[in-house]
């Protein structure tokens, strides 16, 4: 074998070995998008000189049938005229187990600053951070569940008005 051939066989096996691999790759990579999933949620409300905007996008990774895991994002304003102005921002990490198709339990840490402005002045503010673990369970029809979680980390500074809550989640 010469010189050359060897050169001409190494660069031959050398691109084979490149395609196998990044065809590989590319299979997995399909294979991981087909597993996640992304919803949500948007809310909107507005009442006498108050004001509730939220946006919520999440992603979560189906590992099987049962369990998923995800991450999400968090933005809300919250405005009550000559009271105070709400900015909450944050993430959260999920964990969802279905024992049958259609009930759903879930565990969600969340944690979010809160910046609040009371009164209009600078000098009445307050930054602090929140963290909240959320268990719950839900009724789950297709991509859709509905159903009730309870902060377990509540206290008396707990930035919602109560420690249990209703949700409604959808993944697309």
């Amino acid at each position: 074998m010469t010189k050359n051939s060897f050169l001409e066989d190494s660069k031959s096996l050398l691109v084979i070995i490149t395609l196998f691999f990044s065809s590989c790759l590319f299979a997995q990579q399909n294979q991981f998008w087909r597993n996640v999933q992304f919803g949500g949620g948007i809310g909107l409300g507005f009442g006498s000189g108050y004001t509730d905007i939220s946006l919520a996008p999440s992603a979560i990774y189906n590992f099987n049938e049962y369990v998923a895991l995800g991450v999400g994002l968090q933005y809300k304003y919250l405005k009550q005229r000559d009271y105070y102005t709400s900015h909450l921002y944050g993430g959260s990490a999920v964990g969802l187990f279905n024992p049958m198709p259609e009930i759903q339990l879930s565990a969600e840490l969340e944690q979010l600053r809160v910046n609040v402005n009371l009164d209009g002045s600078n000098s009445n503010s307050q930054d602090y951070w929140n963290t909240g673990l959320f268990l719950g369970a839900g009724y789950r029809s297709g991509n859709a569940t509905i159903g009730a979680r309870y902060n377990v980390l509540t206290d008396k500074n707990n930035i919602y008005g109560s420690a249990f809550m209703p949700f409604i989640r959808v993944y697309f």
